[in-house]
């Protein structure tokens, strides 16, 4: 097989097809561990950004190519907006988690996988694989030597209602204590009529916790409702 034109600047079919199908795979090994990892910009999205981004840098190099009589095509032009473009889109992964924003690496992340269509649409091959490779180490690798040398677990949201406008929060912390958990932040809600109450805590849960011996303690606190430890936000 004939790989010449993997050293060609020239724009052709046969550039184009590998082009866009490489982005789309390092695209997709990025979004591949965010979805993983629940996050609302997964796979599909990682995939697309970067192949959308690849078409982009293609059309900018295409451009000056194709109409050379043209003075002042930037091939760079186009490659500049999908910079600072793609912000917005990164914008709508960041969210608020209590009094914590949450989403900046998933943002980071989109803004990265641009870089890399952009780097395949332009021809550096090895700089996108590269740098798909270390955006893999330090999401999937060094979050996992964080978690267990730098935090104290998993962060998730922690539901408790009671039925009563009173709140034992002291023994709700006295429970998270017994079980090595380190809260973040609580919110306090109380319903309209006064008579039910409910807390919202984000918390770091250890990879050890007994869950079941957990919710047994926090049922044995008076007038306790409902009780919900929900997803994985890290």
């Amino acid at each position: 097989m004939d790989l010449a034109f993997l050293e060609s600047s020239e724009i052709s079919f046969s550039n184009i097809l590998f082009r866009l199908l490489l982005s789309t795979l390092l695209g997709g090994l990025l979004g591949l561990e965010r979805e993983s990892r629940k996050q609302n910009a997964g796979l599909r999205t990682h995939m697309v950004i970067c192949a959308g981004s690849c078409l982009l840098m293609l059309i900018s190099i295409y451009i000056p190519q194709t109409f050379s009589n043209y003075k002042n095509v930037d091939p760079g032009r186009i490659a500049a907006q999908v910079v600072s473009g793609i912000g917005f889109l990164g914008a709508g992964a960041i969210f608020r988690l209590g009094a914590t924003t949450h989403g900046l690496t998933t943002a980071a992340t989109i803004w990265a996988v641009a870089a890399v269509g952009l780097a395949v649409g332009a021809g550096m091959y090895e700089a996108a694989v590269i740098v798909t490779l270390l955006l893999l180490f330090v999401l999937a690798i060094l979050d996992k030597v964080g978690k267990r040398f730098l935090t104290n677990g998993s962060l998730k949201s922690l539901d408790i209602s009671f039925q009563s406008a009173k709140i034992e929060t002291s023994k709700v912390l006295g429970i998270l204590e017994r079980h090595d958990i380190v809260m973040k932040s609580i919110n306090v809600f109380q319903s309209t009529n006064k008579h039910n109450s409910k807390i919202q805590l984000y918390v770091f849960v250890p990879e050890n916790l007994n869950v079941k011996q957990f919710y047994k303690d926090l049922n044995e606190l008076k007038n306790v409702g409902k009780i919900s430890l929900g997803q994985d936000f890290s």
